[in-house]
């Protein structure tokens, strides 16, 4: 399907004089509007990916918790044994 110049400018014509020229500027607008609104939602993506799927480093050493590390705790007992 190859559009000459000719076809494209008989299109707009038509559609010109179907929708009338306020009713055309308003669909450019909403249209332009619906792209941009696009484009935004798409990079507000890709910003949000990015941070999410950062990874936390570890500095090497575990939490400790001293109420588990009583020697009178039977949880900490079975721990141990494990």
């Amino acid at each position: 399907m190859d559009f000459d110049f000719k076809t494209l400018l008989v299109i707009l014509v038509v559609v010109l004089i179907i929708f009338g020229g306020k009713k055309l500027r308003s669909i450019g607008d909403d249209l332009g509007h619906a792209v941009k609104g696009f484009k935004k939602a798409m990079n507000d993506g890709d910003k949000e990916e990015s941070t999410s799927t950062r990874q936390i480093h570890s500095e090497g050493t575990d939490a400790e918790f001293p109420e588990s590390n009583k020697t009178g705790d039977p949880a900490s007992k079975s721990n141990r044994s494990a």
